[in-house]
């Protein structure tokens, strides 16, 4: 796991922003760091070690020609760097920027191909030598082999910048799900800037941080991010989950906002199933327990997330009884936040999967004091604001195994969203029931829902009609049981400059309700990404790589291609799973149906423990707001620490909005002008690091 940035410039350009780019990425990658330079005069590429490259010849091809800090003034066309988090092949062989022996193909990678030795005997079996140990070489040879076909070869998690010299092309990809990030920004010099994370940009000449309207209104309203193709910084893009790009050497022209052309290599279909399913539940577990079985894959210890629900549970399990299977003699780590507050913590349910596997448990409680003294540091990392504390709580876990030197983790996202695991599933498997005629089936469902999870036929009801109406409906019964809608008293919606809309209601029109249609849209905008992008941040501001098995594609396309009932039947969640996991989960965690997963008692601290503070919190974003956020926040506020109102997490939402408006210096004022200018601006407040 690691950082990459780069940029590619239609002109000369200097080549010393590359340096502290990629020092502001050091978090991601502190075992080595690399750069290629290609020299405007003559087309000369050079190999350039860093600060915290080891010391050593390898004698590759790609071995360090000189040291960095002797060319930033050189004129280039195009830089790439790079921070290395070594986990396979932990010699100098993994060095990046690495190439072919002929020096014509470069890259610069931040993932884990986990099927890589089989890659591998594939290509020798072609004729290709290979002379590392390393996954990076095997990509490589790989895109020498089949070009920009090799990503349907690859099973794993992936951005890369792949530099061809000969052909003087820049191609980008991403990996199917966007587990690893990759963005852009044109910067007004005519560079095309490409990073892992955002705040790489901040050291790149005429850097402006602005603010992207839209986008905000997404979060602030609808508590989402990662949905589209933006970002909240205007003009700064990311290339979309399963798509790639194909840049030329001389750089390329961006449209009038600044976005690049790319294309979608990867299109999530399910596949078909016609099974029964006792079938169904064996096929998973094989699959699952081959997926887990390739996560395991290092050079490096490797620990696990531990809620005690039913995702991370299945991972731990499953890799327990893989190890013992090898004849391992190193107990499995595990890590879990918990809570003071007995509602929401999960101590007793992890309790139980440690007594039955044996594993080294640890436990952190994170606390509102670590929160607000740790909160520009977990922003200034997170790159965007972030709609609630679990993230927190993700944060302490990641913080403590680093601590103790583990360098990966499994955990389990994907899972929710793939197997009917939220509740947010209950409205459009109603919905698809009622389409379909399936009257007497319905029913069971919904006798099912209540009996298990404590509805009302009436609240049944209304997210059955809330996944069929119309729009026009459909936003007023939102509003009318208090849940997101277009004009928050708290929210001036003018000052901000964006449309009043559901980011979402286009996608839903297009697709009848069901269980597989709200998979998809959560799986490819409106959810995953988002959790993703926290775990990416989270993880890496720690120096550890997050691998996260639900998401191995086979088992995807597969679990996809279930029928609803598989996944969610009188009101049984995730049912393939449970039946799947028998014999290996705990059948008090198999059998459970609460969900509470790494959540902090957000209410209890704004209410109780926190109120000044968080109070003093919204008062600092109320004011860097320049008026988006209005006065009535505070109200609004008051009255929810009072009880006088529910909680409601906009308060933090707001709170996280203006803590990133001042920690990237954002600028509100400008957001009526274009994307592009305001991106372009020669004013360079860059972002403060943690």
């Amino acid at each position: 796991m690691c950082g990459i940035v780069g940029f590619v410039s239609e002109r000369p350009v200097a080549a010393g922003p590359i340096v502290q780019m990629n020092r502001l990425l050091r978090h991601r990658g502190p075992d080595d760091e690399g750069y290629l330079l290609c020299i405007a005069a003559g087309g000369r590429m050079l190999a350039c070690r860093g600060a915290d490259t080891p010391q050593g010849e390898t004698g590759f091809a790609f071995s360090p020609d000189s040291d960095i800090a002797a060319h930033g003034n050189v004129a280039v066309r195009l830089a790439l760097g790079h921070r290395r988090l070594a986990i396979v092949d932990l010699t100098e062989a993994g060095h990046q920027p690495m190439c072919t022996p002929d020096r014509r193909l470069w890259i610069v990678y931040n993932g884990e191909i986990y099927n890589h030795v089989e890659l591998r005997q594939r290509l020798t079996a072609s004729g290709y030598r290979f002379l590392t140990e390393c996954d990076t070489e095997v990509i490589l040879a790989a895109y020498d082999q089949w070009g920009s076909d090799c990503l349907h070869q690859l099973k794993g998690m992936f951005s890369f910048a792949i530099y061809d010299a000969h052909a003087d092309t820049l191609f980008l990809a991403r990996d199917r799900f966007g587990i690893k990030p990759l963005y852009y920004w044109a910067a007004p010099n005519g560079s095309l800037c490409f990073a892992s994370e955002i705040k790489a940009f901040t050291a790149f000449p005429g850097w402006h941080a602005c603010l992207n309207a839209q986008r905000a209104y997404d979060f602030l309203v609808w508590s989402v991010s990662d949905h589209t193709d933006e970002t909240l910084f205007a003009g700064v893009y990311q290339v979309r989950p399963g798509h790639c790009a194909m840049v030329p050497g001389k750089g390329v022209r961006p449209d009038e906002n600044g976005r690049i052309k790319t294309r979608q290599w990867y299109d999530l279909q399910p596949r078909q199933f016609s099974g029964g399913f006792a079938d169904a539940a064996a096929q998973f577990r094989e699959r699952f327990c081959d997926a887990v079985g390739q996560h395991l894959r290092a050079d490096v210890s490797v620990g696990s997330c531990l809620s005690g629900g039913l995702d991370s549970s299945s991972i731990v399990c499953a890799a327990h009884r893989l190890l013992a299977k090898q004849g391992s003699r190193h107990l499995q780590v595990s890590y879990s936040a918990c809570a003071r507050d007995e509602t929401i913590d999960e101590r007793k349910w992890v309790e139980q999967v440690v007594a039955s596997t044996g594993i080294d448990a640890h436990y952190v409680y994170p606390d509102v004091s670590q929160l607000l003294e740790e909160l520009e540091r977990i922003t200034w990392h997170q790159d965007e604001p972030f709609g609630s504390t679990s993230i927190f709580a993700q944060w302490c876990v990641f913080q403590q195994a680093s601590r103790d030197g583990v360098k990966v983790m499994l955990d389990g996202q994907g899972a929710d969203e793939l197997l009917a695991g939220y509740h947010a599933f209950f409205g459009p498997r109603l919905a698809g029931m009622f389409r379909d005629g399936s009257w007497g089936a319905l029913l069971q469902e919904m006798r099912g829902m209540r009996r298990m999870h404590g509805y009302s036929s009436l609240q049944l009801l209304m997210r059955a009609a809330d996944a069929m109406l119309p729009e026009r409906l459909r936003q007023p019964l939102r509003a009318y049981v208090g849940k997101s809608f277009a004009t928050p008293s708290w929210l001036d919606v003018d000052t901000l400059g964006a449309r009043q809309e559901d980011p979402f209601a286009q996608r839903r029109s297009m697709h009848r309700p069901g269980v597989m249609a709200t998979s998809l849209m959560q799986l490819t905008s409106s959810n995953l990404q988002m959790l993703l992008h926290f775990e990416d941040r989270d993880s890496m501001a720690h120096s550890i790589e997050s691998r996260v098995p639900f998401l191995d594609h086979e088992l995807v396309e597969f679990s996809l291609g279930l029928p609803d009932e598989y996944k969610l039947c009188r009101g049984v969640t995730k049912r393939v799973q449970r039946a799947a996991m028998d014999g290996i989960l705990p059948d008090p965690i198999r059998d459970r149906v609460d969900k509470i997963a790494f959540q902090m008692p957000e209410e209890t601290w704004m209410r109780h423990h926190g109120v000044q503070a968080f109070r003093d919190k919204l008062a600092q974003a109320v004011e860097a707001s320049h008026g988006i956020l209005t006065d009535h926040s505070l109200a609004t506020f008051q009255e929810m620490a009072l009880g006088r109102t529910r909680y409601s997490s906009m308060i933090w939402r707001m709170v996280s909005f203006g803590e990133w408006l001042r920690t990237f210096s954002v600028d509100v004022q400008p957001i009526r002008e274009s994307a592009a200018t305001c991106a372009g601006s020669e004013r360079l407040p860059a972002a403060r690091a943690a």
